[in-house]
């Protein structure tokens, strides 16, 4: 009778302890699904060049809280090396720190898994984690993908943000130099393509400090996007940078590209500060930025591109340099830019990977 009566409770505590925990994960579902978002990032770096960062955690409750939504997650696919030689005891973290080489660096994309995974289910559907430690010139680079879906399944969604052409950097790396027309290149596209990941491209669209006359970088990308029309390639920044400023009549092109039946798997991000730096440079400018997205509301992200930040602030703040622009385009194409673009791309990935996992899953 005895041992009954404890069986008894042990199972009354077993049965009130779920129910609890059930309740309590409910609650903060509905707690999370009831709050209005200010925005979703489709351009996030939760470490910096050396693979430090925010405490995923901390980016997550404190960081992004009630004001973001959802998240990509990527690190940096490139580390600084240290050289002695050239700085002495000073530990650089940034590429602009040294003239040391920089290389590429896998295990990031391992880093990134586990942070993800540490997350509790609810916390996950927040957060849509991108490959980016792999070498673009390398015909490997491919079988580096494929290992780190079928290593970590269920937590992928893209890869990227991947450069090819970027100011200051791309010289910097050891080993070859990326290029438009390397088949390294088409063949991680064409894998993006297969598995249903999402593609996050840095590419300048000029030279840093171009002189009049010379070649810039938009060609060799509108190749690239029409080699691959089976890939959804977003194109970061708008293709600007700290010095890489618009081309001529960069609105005109992008639009043709945008009515252009060759580009309907092309999206552009409006990330970064250095982007709003030079789309509110005039009231021209912003006006035209605000006409062209109007007209294909549809193909515009909003992203910080911030680097391991350490407070909400430093999101928030990105965000609002656009706030101009957010009222020249109005509440509604705002939420599509800032908000449902990103839910409507990142949902189809999330369905089309874990399908290409399931499928190739030994």
């Amino acid at each position: 009778m005895k041992t009954n009566f404890i069986y008894s409770i042990l199972l009354l505590l077993i049965v009130q302890t779920s129910f609890v925990n059930v309740s309590f994960a409910q609650q903060k579902k509905e707690s999370k699904n009831e709050t209005t978002y200010l925005f979703n990032d489709s351009h996030f770096h939760l470490t910096n060049y050396v693979q430090e960062g925010t405490d995923i955690h901390v980016y997550l409750n404190d960081i992004m809280g009630n004001k973001i939504g959802r998240s990509t997650l990527f690190g940096l696919p490139l580390q600084q090396q240290w050289s002695y030689r050239v700085t002495e005891d000073f530990a650089p973290t940034y590429y602009l720190d040294t003239d040391a080489h920089l290389y590429y660096y896998s295990f990031t994309d391992a880093m990134i898994a586990m942070a993800y995974l540490s997350l509790d289910n609810i916390d996950q559907q927040r957060i849509d984690p991108m490959i980016t430690g792999f070498n673009v010139t390398d015909m490997y680079a491919t079988e580096h993908i494929k290992r780190v879906l079928l290593t970590f399944p269920g937590v992928f969604s893209g890869i990227g943000e991947f450069s090819i052409h970027k100011e200051f950097v791309s010289s910097k790396i050891e080993g070859d130099v990326a290029s438009f027309y390397d088949p390294a290149l088409d063949r991680i596209l064409d894998f993006a393509a297969e598995a249903g990941l999402i593609a996050i491209v840095h590419n300048d669209i000029d030279n840093p400090y171009p002189k009049a006359g010379k070649p810039n970088y938009l060609t060799g990308m509108q190749d690239l996007i029409k080699r691959h029309p089976a890939t959804t390639i977003i194109w970061a920044h708008l293709g600007l940078g700290r010095v890489i400023k618009p081309i001529q009549d960069m609105g005109g092109l992008f639009e043709k590209m945008l009515q252009d039946p060759e580009y309907t798997n092309l999206y552009f991000d409006l990330s970064w500060d250095e982007t709003a730096k030079w789309l509110d440079s005039s009231p021209e400018s912003l006006g035209r930025t605000a006409e062209i997205i109007k007209k294909y509301p549809d193909r515009f992200l909003f992203g910080t591109d911030n680097v391991a930040p350490q407070e909400q602030e430093t999101q928030l703040r990105v965000y609002h340099l656009y706030d101009r622009l957010w009222e020249a385009l109005g509440p509604e194409i705002t939420q599509k830019v800032s908000i449902t673009n990103y839910e409507r791309l990142f949902d189809k990935a999330r369905l089309d990977v874990r399908a290409w996992e399931k499928a190739n899953a030994k």
